[in-house]
């Protein structure tokens, strides 16, 4: 009988599926096979939750190569959720891309961020003006500690990282919870300190819906990455030279990201973008040092299939997770 394997939330981190530098290497591959035709993307859909504003995502990918793997992340986005539980449940289902036959169903939240973390890594190595040295990190939630285990993991040469959250003790939290590091991460409790530091590269990853980040943080030689919600304003986009993204399509018109935001109030053309993933990774843009760059990071799902598809072949390897009977017999 067909087995379906069921991974929990431990099964996926165990089977290497938070790992930062397998990560990379997943989103690198993705990137080329996308390039290539080998890897799509559908548009998402969604359903209203009965809360207010709570609403339920799916997002299917399929993708090639030693992924092969076709599937779907059903994620559910609870914001008016008070039940101790998190805002965002995700589940993912997988089946092999050539024959559609099921591999397996996990708890798929933790692979969302530590793909995010590593399309954050992609831009740091390939769209930063300068090589980079001191990083200011903003926020203490789980994007935030994925892409502080991205830095200690895929930079190990950093001077110093730079940490503020608008809850200090949240982020006191996180720092503890992430314990010590070669690298020395500084927590610091005024946002106009942070800025005022010495930094080549920001990464915010903050669940802001208002913008608090001004055009002054737009220097040469910079790199901004906008991983959380809208935290940089429009005038700090206009004064970047270069805007760099993960990717451009249908969200555009629907995103609360802030570059997606002012596309849709008239205030940026798409003909600005200088360049996307591909144009990193396969046609080799660049930066010069003199570059102030922007770099959107939307989230692209296509990225979590293939993280999962890793993950559920290393749990067949090692016979890990839960098999779950499949009754495939045909009913004609």
């Amino acid at each position: 009988m067909t087995r379906l394997r069921y991974l929990t939330q431990t099964d996926v981190i165990t089977l290497g599926g938070n790992d930062p530098l397998q990560a990379l290497e997943d989103v690198t591959d993705t990137v080329k096979l996308m390039r290539n035709g080998e890897a799509t993307m559908p548009a998402e859909t969604h359903v209203d939750l009965g809360s207010s504003q709570g609403k339920v995502y799916s997002l299917p990918a399929r993708v090639a190569g030693r992924f092969n793997a076709t599937g779907v992340k059903w994620a559910a986005h609870r914001p008016q959720a008070q039940d101790g539980f998190p805002m965002a449940i995700a589940m993912t289902l997988l089946n092999r891309a050539d024959n559609g036959m099921p591999l397996a169903l996990m708890q798929s939240g933790s692979l969302t961020a530590t793909r995010t973390a590593a399309v954050s890594a992609l831009a740091i190595k390939y769209a930063s003006p300068v090589p980079v040295k001191r990083v200011l990190l903003l926020g203490a939630g789980v994007q935030a500690t994925a892409h502080l285990l991205m830095l200690r993991s895929l930079y190990p040469d950093l001077e110093r990282i730079y940490c503020w959250n608008r809850r200090p003790e949240n982020l006191a939290k996180m720092l503890e919870n992430a314990g010590e590091s070669a690298i020395p991460t500084q927590q610091i409790n005024s946002l106009e300190e942070a800025i005022r530091q010495p930094w080549d590269a920001l990464l915010t990853c903050t669940g802001a819906r208002q913008p608090f980040l001004g055009p002054d943080i737009m220097e040469p030689g910079r790199l901004i990455a906008q991983i959380g919600y809208h935290e940089v304003s429009f005038a700090a986009i206009e004064r970047a030279s270069n805007v760099v993204v993960d990717g451009w399509g249908d969200y555009c018109n629907t995103s609360a990201k802030s570059l997606f935001q002012m596309y849709r109030a008239g205030l940026f053309s798409p003909a600005r973008v200088a360049a996307d993933l591909a144009g990193l990774v396969v046609d080799g843009w660049r930066a010069t040092s003199t570059d102030c760059v922007y770099f959107s990071s939307f989230g692209l799902n296509v990225f979590d299939i293939a993280l999962a598809a890793r993950v559920a072949q290393e749990a067949e390897r090692q016979g890990a997770g839960t098999a779950l009977p499949l009754d495939l017999t045909s009913l004609s």
